[in-house]
């Protein structure tokens, strides 16, 4: 049977498997069966910068409760159970001291200081690593994407300074160049990149005539865009690459590693077809692999990457021209009457 280790920010899996971060951690029975099926690793749910600021105005309401009482009852304290977000770091612990496989904390936070805090209490349950989530939605027209982009660098930075656990970046593809953008972060210490984050963008329901957000999961096409940057970032970084999105099956995983990705991210496909599909995964990839003779994953990382083409120009312009010059053949798939 292959060896189907990889080494994902400094931290050894059995396999290159990882459950991204999503609601399927606050069910026990269901990451029992997870974790049987063979994941390699877990992310647990993001704690959000929201969560923080609503439990701290909580904390501070209930406190205000007591201006008014006089020195007598200096003695009568509030209950401090909002005093941050207790519950989120008390069930982050719970889920380590329960599997026998690495966990990893998810943060998404806003302000500087609230990264570093939270990077620090997230630390103290006794996780692997952190995953820290950049996001920036763009509200004035003033702001340059270059401060914004300084902005999350720095965040890195203090972050990494802040823990000694490792840490990874998920990053959105929203940059004007994200392979250059990947490359400050990655100077900045950062120890993987996960691509890309999957934002849900409100939609209108017209007969309601108000917002809505629709819950759904991911395309397998997504993983397409994962795959042209984990193929062009490949041999070019310090950190480890993670792909995030539109992984369904084996065929994806190993599409990914000859790509030149260390791991995977899966969510939509567990949701989708129950925890037995990542041991139908590992069945599928040992196959192939033996198939292939290869024996372990170090054996073909990454042989499809831009780094160990014949062709340098695969993953750039030239394969656009001539996916365009060969549209024709749409129309043996689709005629037109």
């Amino acid at each position: 049977m292959a060896d189907l280790s990889t080494t994902y920010m400094g931290v050894k899996l059995k396999n290159p498997l990882i459950l991204g971060a999503c609601n399927l951690v606050t069910k026990p029975e269901t990451i029992k069966q997870i974790e049987e099926a063979g994941i390699g690793a877990i992310v647990y749910r993001s704690l959000f910068e929201e969560q923080i600021q609503l439990e701290n105005l909580q904390m501070d309401e209930e406190m205000s409760e007591y201006d008014e009482r006089n020195a007598e009852m200096t003695n009568l304290f509030p209950g401090l159970e909002h005093a941050g977000p207790k519950e989120h770091l008390y069930n982050v612990e719970k889920l380590k001291n329960s599997v026998n496989i690495p966990v990893f904390a998810s943060l998404n936070a806003i302000y500087e200081p609230t990264w570093v805090e939270y990077a620090k209490e997230l630390e103290k349950t006794g996780v692997d690593g952190l995953e820290i989530n950049l996001y920036a939605v763009p509200g004035y027209f003033e702001i340059t994407g270059q401060s914004l982009e300084d902005k999350q660098v720095q965040i890195v930075k203090a972050v990494k300074k802040a823990v000694k656990i490792p840490v990874s970046v998920k990053i959105s593809m929203f940059y004007t160049n994200p392979l250059n953008f990947i490359k400050k972060i990655d100077e900045a210490g950062a120890d993987a990149y996960v691509l890309f984050n999957r934002f849900f963008q409100p939609d209108i329901d017209i007969d309601k005539e108000e917002f809505h957000y629709p819950w759904e999961l991911s395309n397998p096409k997504d993983r397409m865009l994962g795959l042209r940057y984990a193929g062009l970032l490949y041999g070019n970084l310090d950190g480890s690459i993670c792909i995030s999105r539109g992984i369904y099956d084996a065929n994806d995983v190993i599409k990914m590693i000859l790509a030149g990705a260390d791991a995977v991210q899966m969510v939509s496909s567990i949701y989708r077809n129950q925890p037995a599909v990542v041991s139908e995964i590992l069945m599928e990839m040992n196959r192939w692999m033996d198939n292939k003779g290869y024996k372990s994953l170090e054996d073909f990382r990454g042989k499809l990457s831009r780094k160990n083409m014949k062709d340098p120009f695969y993953y750039q312009r030239a394969q656009y021209v001539d996916i365009l010059m060969r549209s024709e053949s749409i129309f043996k798939k689709y005629p037109m009457v």
